[in-house]
C-alpha cells in the first residue's frame, strides 16, 4: 500500500500534470497550504501548528486566489474518508481569505471526487480540471441567472410542446438534477428543441461549451447545419475537412467513435471537465453499451434524446438517465403530434403487397409452365428448385419478384404535382447487392430518365456525402426521386418531401421500424416549398414483407443477443487453461499462459476511463507475490474484475486474435482429454489454415508449416510448443486469408404475380370515415353545381350575394341532397357559428374557414409563444384548458376551480397562476368562445 506521501508524488502529482498544472510552481499549486482557522489561538500558540490547518493541495487561479482544495489519502484507502476534511478546508479558506468558495476534491490517487459545495453532491470524476476549467466553473457559478425567468427563443422552437419540453429540462436543472431524457416522436423537432435549449442555457450563463453526439456522419453534418442556421454566431467544431479536435469552439458535434478516440488520445485528449452539457441523440442502451465511456468520462449535465415510444424503451435507458419508474423528463408521442389541431406530423396509409413467391415459395408447384419449359431448355432440373418465401434476397433472388414490387410501387405511389413520377421515396433493401439490383431494374424499365430516377445511397460510398453528394441531391434536387437504402437512411435523415416508403425487406427491431417510418412523418414547411412536392396530407407505406403484421403479433420485435467481445473470450479461455494446468500440476503450461495473460493485461488502453476507474483494484496485480501462485481467490479476481475490462481493447488485429483463441481452445480440449471437441476444433482450424493464399510472398515463407499443420500426424503429436509456433507464425497471416465464398445466391427471372394487395389499418386514426365521406359528398356536389348555378358562379368570381340568393342556394343544395344543412355542416367542419355562404366559400377555396379546434389551438399556441417563461405545470394546465374548450365548446369561471383542473392543483387555476395571469387567460377564453 502506498502511503499518503507516495500517493501524492507518484499518482496525484502526475494526474495534476496531465491536467496542465505545474505542481512545482507555487503560483499554480500550493502544497501543505496553510489555513489560519483561529487567529487568536495562533498568537498565543503553544506549538507552531495550533490554530492552523494544512490542505494537501490548493490550486490557484491566474489572480492568485484559491480555486480548489484537494485532500489526498493513501492509495488503498477509501477516498471518501477525506470528504469532510476537504469541505472544512474550503469553508475555512473562504472565511480567512474571503472571495469565492473553492471547489472541493478528495482522492486516493485513483478515485477522484469533485464536490461543488452548496450546488451538487460529490461526484466521482475521471481527472482533475484544468485551470481554465475551474475558472469557467467559478464564472458560471457566480454569474448564471435563474432559468425560471429565462425566455425561450420561439423563432427556433416555438411549438407548445417544444416550449414545454425545454421548460421541463430547465426546471429539472434548477432542481439540481444532472440527467434528463426527452422522448419525442421523429419529426417533432428534437434537434431544434435542443438548439433552443442550448441558446437559453448559454444566454442564462449556465453553459459555455456543448457537445452533441450522433451515431453517423450524415447526422453530424445535418446537426451542424441546424446549429449554423439557428445559432450562426456560435463557433462550431468541426469545420469542413477539420480532423483534429480544437479547443476554442462553443458547439461541438461528433460521432461516438470520433469522440471516443479523442478522449483516449493520450497526447491531444480533452479534459473531463471540458463540456457543460452533452446531448446524446437517439440514446438507447445499445449505444451506451459501446460508447458509454464517453458519458462516464465527462463531468457534465447530460440530455438524452430518443424517438422510441415510451412503452418500448429499455428500462436500462430510463435508469441511465435517472428517470424514475420509466417516466422521462418530457414525452410527446406520434399520436399526439398527428392528432393535434392542426397536426404537427403527417399521418400515413399502409398498403400491404405480397407476391405469390413470397407467400408460397419458389418451387415446381409455383413456377409457371412457361418458366419451367425455359429451365428445361437451359438444361436445369426444375425439381431441384425449392425455396421458402423467406429465402428471397437471402439464398435466392428472383428478378421477377423485384420487378413486380417496382411496378406495383410505380402504380400505387403518391405522385408529384404532374401525376407522372412518384414523389420522393425511400426503398429499404436487404443488402447492397439487392439495392443495386433494384437500381438496375429502375434504369431498365425507365431508360428515358438517363439513370437519374433511382440511386443507391449506402454509407460506405464516399459519393453520398458533402455538398453535391447523392444525399444532398436527393434532398434538394428534383432527381433522384427514389433513394435505395441499406441501413443508411433508416434513421435521422430529414427530407420533408418524402411521400412514399417501400419496405422491400423484413424488419425485426421495433425501435428501428419506427425510426424508418419516421422518415416520412415530417410536414412541409410553407416557406421552403419545392416544385416536386407542393402538398403533403399523408404519406404511403408499401409493406412488401408483412412488417406491420409482424409487429402486431410481436409488439417488441425480436430480442437481439449480445455477444461477448473477442478479447474477453480469449482471456476467459486462458484462465480456464491455467486452472486446468494447475490441477494437472503442469507448471510449464501455467508459467507460459500466465506470461501471455499478463501481456493481454498490459494491452489495456491506459487512457480509457474504464481502466482508470479500476486502477485501485488493478494495483493488486502489481504486488510481487500475486503471480507466484494463482489461488482460487486470485483466479476469481481475474475472472470477475479483470476479464470484463478486456472489452475496452480495440486497437488490435482481431483476425489474428480469433486464430489465437481457436488454438487456445484446441489446446485446452487436448489438456482436458475431450477428444470429440478436439477433433471438431482441429478440423475448423485446418480449414482456416487451408484458406491462406500461398501466392502471397509473406505467406509463402511459412509454406512448410502451413502444409504440415493440415496433416493428421501434426495434430496427433501436437505439443504446447507447436501450438505456440502456430500462433506466432500463422496468426499475423490470418488477415490475408481468402475465405472460401459460400455458394452464390441462386438467381432466377421467373414471372411472379400479386398474391395480396390491401390497405392495412395501423397507426393513429383521423376523422371517422362517415364524416370524411360526408365532406367529400358536399364538396363534390358544390363543385359539380358551379358550372350551371349563377349564384355559385358569383361567389366563385368573388362577388357578394344577397340573403335571398343565399336562401335560394340553400334550397338548391337541399334538393340535390337532403342532408346538406347548416347544422350538419357546422358539426362536420367543426365550426359552431359559420353560415352556409361561408362554408361554400371555403369549399370553393375563396375564403379558408378555420375550424373551431384550429382557432382554439392556434390561439393557445400564440399565447404560449408570448409567455415562454411559463413553468411546466402552467403549460400542462393550458394544454388541459385548450382540450377542455375544444371538447366542451364552453367554459365558465367556476370550471377553472373544478375537476379536471384540480388534478393539477387542489385550488385549480388559483394554485397554478398569479391573479394577473388568470385575468389574461380568462380574456383569452372569452374571446375564443365569443368567436
Amino acid at each position: 500500500m502506498k502511503n499518503e506521501k507516495h500517493t501524492r508524488k507518484e499518482i496525484i502529482d502526475l494526474r495534476l500534470q496531465q491536467a496542465g498544472w505545474n505542481v512545482n510552481d507555487a503560483m499554480q499549486v500550493v502544497q501543505e497550504f496553510d489555513i489560519i482557522v483561529n487567529s487568536d489561538l495562533v498568537k498565543e500558540a503553544p506549538t507552531s501548528y495550533a490554530g492552523h490547518q494544512y490542505s494537501d493541495y490548493v490550486l490557484l487561479g491566474k489572480d492568485g486566489k484559491p480555486l480548489a482544495v484537494i485532500e489526498a489519502k493513501k492509495s488503498l484507502v477509501d477516498a471518501n474518508i477525506g470528504k469532510e476534511q476537504a469541505k472544512q478546508y474550503c469553508h475555512n479558506i473562504q472565511n480567512e481569505k474571503g472571495g469565492e468558495l473553492p471547489f472541493c476534491f478528495f482522492t486516493n490517487g485513483h478515485d477522484i471526487y469533485f464536490w461543488d459545495l452548496g450546488n451538487y453532491p460529490p461526484k466521482k470524476v475521471h481527472g482533475f480540471p484544468t485551470r481554465d476549467d475551474l475558472e469557467r466553473y467559478q464564472y458560471i457559478r457566480k454569474n448564471r441567472k435563474a432559468l425560471a425567468s429565462e425566455l425561450i427563443n420561439t423563432a427556433i422552437a416555438g411549438r407548445d410542446y417544444q416550449i414545454a419540453s425545454i421548460r421541463a429540462v430547465m426546471e429539472a436543472i434548477e432542481k439540481k438534477k444532472r440527467k434528463f431524457l426527452l422522448v419525442m416522436a421523429t419529426g417533432t423537432g428534437k434537434t431544434r428543441t435542443c438548439i433552443a435549449l442550448v441558446d437559453a442555457l448559454m444566454r442564462a450563463g449556465w453553459a459555455e461549451r456543448v457537445l452533441f453526439l450522433v451515431d453517423r456522419i450524415a447526422l453530424r453534418d445535418q446537426t451542424l447545419e441546424a446549429f449554423k442556421e439557428f445559432l450562426p454566431n456560435e463557433p462550431r467544431w468541426p469545420k469542413i475537412g477539420e480532423k483534429s479536435i480544437a479547443k476554442d469552439r462553443r458547439i461541438y458535434v461528433s460521432t461516438y467513435p470520433t469522440m471516443l478516440n479523442v478522449i483516449r488520445d493520450e497526447e491531444y485528449s480533452l479534459s473531463p471537465h471540458f463540456f457543460d452539457l452533452i446531448v446524446v441523440d437517439e440514446s438507447h442502451r445499445s449505444i451506451y453499451n459501446t460508447y458509454g465511456e464517453i458519458l462516464d468520462y465527462f463531468n457534465t449535465i447530460t440530455l438524452g434524446l430518443t424517438a422510441t415510444p415510451t412503452d418500448v424503451i429499455d428500462h436500462n435507458t430510463f435508469k441511465l438517465f435517472e428517470c424514475e419508474e420509466g417516466v422521462p423528463t418530457f414525452a410527446y408521442s406520434y399520436e399526439e403530434a398527428v392528432n393535434n389541431i392542426p397536426p404537427y406530423l403527417s399521418n400515413f396509409q399502409v398498403m400491404k403487397i405480397k407476391t405469390k413467391f413470397q407467400e408460397e415459395g419458389i418451387s415446381k408447384r409455383t413456377i409457371s409452365l412457361e418458366d419451367q419449359k425455359n429451365l428445361i431448355l437451359e438444361g436445369k432440373e426444375v425439381a431441384e428448385i425449392n425455396f421458402e418465401g423467406t429465402d428471397i434476397e437471402k439464398s435466392v433472388t428472383n428478378k421477377g419478384t423485384n420487378a413486380l414490387i417496382i411496378r406495383e410501387f410505380m402504380e400505387e405511389s403518391i405522385k408529384d404535382p404532374n401525376g407522372v413520377l412518384p414523389g420522393k421515396t425511400i426503398f429499404f433493401c436487404t443488402t447492397i447487392k439487392h439495392a443495386r439490383r433494384m437500381e438496375e431494374l429502375f434504369d431498365a424499365f425507365y431508360p428515358e430518365y438517363n439513370g437519374e430516377l433511382a440511386k443507391v445511397l449506402v454509407s460506405d460510398d464516399p459519393r453520398v456525402y458533402g455538398k453535391g453528394g447523392l444525399l444532398n441531391q436527393f434532398t434538394n434536387n428534383d432527381m433522384p426521386r427514389i433513394a435505395i437504402s441499406v441501413g443508411m437512411l433508416d434513421t435521422g435523415v430529414d427530407v420533408r418531401e418524402l411521400v412514399n416508403l417501400v419496405f422491400a425487406k423484413p424488419v425485426f427491431s421495433y425501435t428501428r421500424f419506427w425510426q424508418m417510418i419516421g422518415r416520412g412523418t415530417r410536414l412541409l414547411e410553407p416557406t421552403k416549398m419545392k416544385p416536386w412536392c407542393t402538398v403533403k396530407d399523408n404519406f404511403l407505406i408499401l409493406d412488401c414483407w408483412d412488417n406491420f403484421e409482424y409487429f402486431k403479433l410481436n409488439p417488441r420485435g425480436k430480442e437481439i443477443n449480445t455477444s461477448i467481445p473477442l478479447p474477453v473470450r480469449l482471456f476467459g479461455i486462458r484462465l480456464d487453461k491455467i486452472e486446468k494446468a494447475q490441477e494437472l500440476a503442469s507448471d510449464s503450461i501455467v508459467s507460459n499462459e500466465v506470461e501471455k495473460l499478463r501481456k493481454q493485461i498490459s494491452s489495456l488502453p491506459k487512457n480509457s476511463i474504464v481502466i482508470l476507474d479500476a486502477q485501485s483494484e488493478l494495483q493488486r496485480l502489481e504486488e510481487d507475490n500475486f503471480w507466484n501462485v494463482l489461488t482460487d481467490d486470485k483466479l476469481d479476481f481475474l475472472r470477475l474484475v479483470v476479464k470484463p475490462l478486456l472489452r475496452t481493447v480495440s486497437d488490435v488485429d482481431f483476425k489474428a486474435m480469433r486464430f489465437e483463441k481457436d488454438i487456445l481452445e484446441v489446446s485446452l480440449a487436448q489438456l482436458c482429454e475431450e477428444k470429440e471437441k478436439f477433433e471438431a476444433l482441429k478440423d475448423s482450424i485446418i480449414e482456416e489454415i487451408s484458406e491462406l493464399p500461398l501466392t502471397v510472398s509473406t505467406i509463402a515463407k511459412e509454406a512448410v508449416l502451413i502444409r504440415k499443420a493440415q496433416t493428421n500426424n501434426f495434430w496427433a503429436t501436437a505439443t504446447e510448443d507447436l501450438f505456440d509456433e502456430l500462433i506466432l507464425k500463422l496468426a499475423p497471416l490470418m488477415k490475408f486469408r481468402e475465405a472460401i465464398m459460400p455458394l452464390g445466391t441462386a438467381k432466377y427471372n421467373f414471372k411472379d404475380e400479386v398474391y395480396a394487395k390491401e390497405y392495412v389499418e395501423f397507426g393513429p386514426q383521423h376523422e371517422a370515415l362517415s364524416i370524411a365521406k360526408y365532406r367529400e359528398l358536399v364538396e363534390q356536389t358544390v363543385n359539380d353545381l358551379v358550372s350551371e348555378n349563377p349564384i355559385l358562379q358569383k361567389l366563385k368570381q368573388g362577388q357578394e350575394i344577397s340573403s335571398d340568393e343565399a336562401a335560394s342556394l340553400a334550397e338548391v343544395l337541399h334538393d340535390e341532397h337532403p342532408h346538406i344543412t347548416v347544422d350538419l355542416l357546422r358539426r362536420v367542419y367543426s365550426h359552431r357559428k359559420a353560415q352556409l355562404v361561408q362554408f361554400i366559400k371555403h369549399i370553393l377555396g375563396i375564403q379558408i374557414l378555420e375550424s373551431f379546434p384550429e382557432t382554439v389551438s392556434n390561439a393557445f399556441s400564440e399565447f404560449v409563444k408570448a409567455h415562454t417563461y411559463l413553468t411546466a405545470r402552467q403549460l400542462q394546465f393550458l394544454d388541459l384548458l385548450k382540450k377542455f374548450i375544444i371538447d366542451k365548446g364552453e367554459l365558465n369561471k367556476r370550471n377553472l376551480i373544478e375537476s379536471p383542473f384540480t388534478m393539477l392543483h387542489p385550488e385549480g387555476i388559483r394554485g397554478v397562476f398569479k391573479p394577473s395571469e388568470i385575468e389574461e387567460i380568462i380574456k383569452l377564453t372569452e374571446k375564443l368562445l365569443a368567436a
